[in-house]
């Protein structure tokens, strides 16, 4: 295979793009995590991550060089000559704790993306498996910050008092020694803003919307997979339609039919509009499961003297749990964090959703850690279910479901 380029080159352009990555990332996180002033330098992050990695990539020492290559690194960040920039206001220990996790980061890290790499010249394949492995690198640690950055700010801010805001709104990090104090917010919501109710509400309304969702989609799909009749196709093609409309512009016509008709302000008008914005992509998503499925099964069932509904509830349904888990969990998530409707139909703060108390709470009047803490607790049992259910939406239970 023909040299694309040399390692002279790439190992240190690599490893000065990585430490910058590994730089910015340890000094959000410790900058987070204590409170002191963390920078990435900028300058110095290219020039001691070529430094390195040019040596990593080229095998200069073996584990010895790359150990001594780590010690210097977090020398050089002590002394303020290196990758991260360290306030003043930091404590020695701290102040070690992030050079030594930068080092470390930097040195582990940069062996697996410039793992393969060998002094001259470099194949194609050589070069691009380095480019993609500092490519995963970088978007795993991009992805994952926009996830659990806000997620951070919101979950220490709730732990906050009004002084401590005031005082630096910067700061999130927690004071542990507080004890219950900490979920002070917490325990406020519930005593005083009646969020146990908008908890139950919500809970309420989005099971009723994942079975009224079930209850038509699965037969709705089940028909589309498997029986024929005129204008199957037309209707496949056409299920996810409503889509293409945006909620906003139907806002207006359902909140006056909804106060002509008297189902405004009431479970039942919401539990009647949220499915018809979860039907669609639920039938979507099973009739591509069912069609998938072997209808050998079912014409053995049928075959048997099943009736077609019971082929339905006793072959189909059970090998579509993963798809229904999934399915359920989507519409379940839809209906949880569905917020204009609810905002637009419900006045009576005894009916709010969750969603819709937690609107309530963005009000300068209302202290923010408690907006902050409304906003965990609406997010926590969406995690908690994902992470419950997942199992269920990766395991595909057709594997041997047809002999011979």
């Amino acid at each position: 295979m023909k040299a694309l380029c040399f390692n002279w080159f790439t190992s240190p352009v690599l490893g000065a793009l990585w430490m910058v990555v590994l730089s910015t990332t340890v000094a959000i996180i410790m900058s987070f995590a204590t409170g002191d002033p963390f920078r990435p330098h900028i300058l110095f992050s290219l020039l001691w991550g070529g430094v390195i990695g040019f040596a990593i990539g080229h095998r200069m020492g073996g584990r010895i060089g790359e150990l001594i290559g780590g010690v210097a690194l977090v020398a050089l960040i002590l002394l303020n000559f290196g990758p991260l920039t360290i306030g003043e206001l930091a404590s020695p220990f701290v102040a070690i704790l992030a050079a030594v996790a930068l080092a470390a980061a930097f040195v582990l890290s940069g062996r697996v993306i410039l793992d393969d790499l060998v002094p001259g010249a470099l194949t194609r394949h050589e070069f691009e498996g380095a480019v993609i492995r500092f490519l995963t690198g970088f978007g795993y640690i991009f992805f994952t910050a926009i996830v659990l950055i806000p997620f951070y700010v919101m979950v220490m801010t709730s732990f906050k008092n009004q002084s401590e805001l005031m005082q630096n709104p910067l700061d999130f990090s927690i004071d542990i020694g507080k004890g219950a104090e900490l979920f002070r917010s917490y325990n406020e919501l519930f005593s005083q803003f009646n969020f146990g109710t908008y908890l139950f509400n919500s809970f309420f309304i989005s099971v009723l919307t994942v079975f009224i969702t079930l209850a038509f989609a699965i037969p709705g799909a089940y028909a589309v997979a498997r029986l024929r009749f005129q204008g199957r196709a037309a209707f496949s093609r056409s299920i996810l339609l409503i889509y293409m409309v945006p909620m906003i512009v139907l806002a207006l016509p359902i909140y006056i039919a909804f106060s002509m008709t008297g189902l405004r302000n009431s479970f039942w008008g919401i539990v009647m509009i949220y499915p018809v914005t979860t039907i669609p992509v639920a039938l979507y998503m099973l009739q591509g499961y069912f069609r998938g499925l072997p209808a050998e099964v079912e014409e053995a069932g049928l075959m048997d003297g099943l009736s077609r509904l019971a082929v339905i509830w006793k072959i189909t349904l059970p090998l579509s749990l993963p798809a229904l888990a999934s399915v359920s969990l989507y519409v379940f998530m839809i209906a949880w964090n569905e917020f204009l409707l609810a905002f637009m139909l419900l006045d009576d703060p005894s009916k709010f959703t969750l969603t819709r108390g937690i609107a309530a709470l963005n009000s300068s009047e209302i202290p923010r850690q408690h907006l902050m803490a409304g906003s965990v607790i609406a997010t926590v049992p969406i995690m908690a279910l994902f992470l419950g259910l997942e199992r269920f939406m990766t395991k595909g239970l057709t594997a041997g479901s047809v002999k011979g």
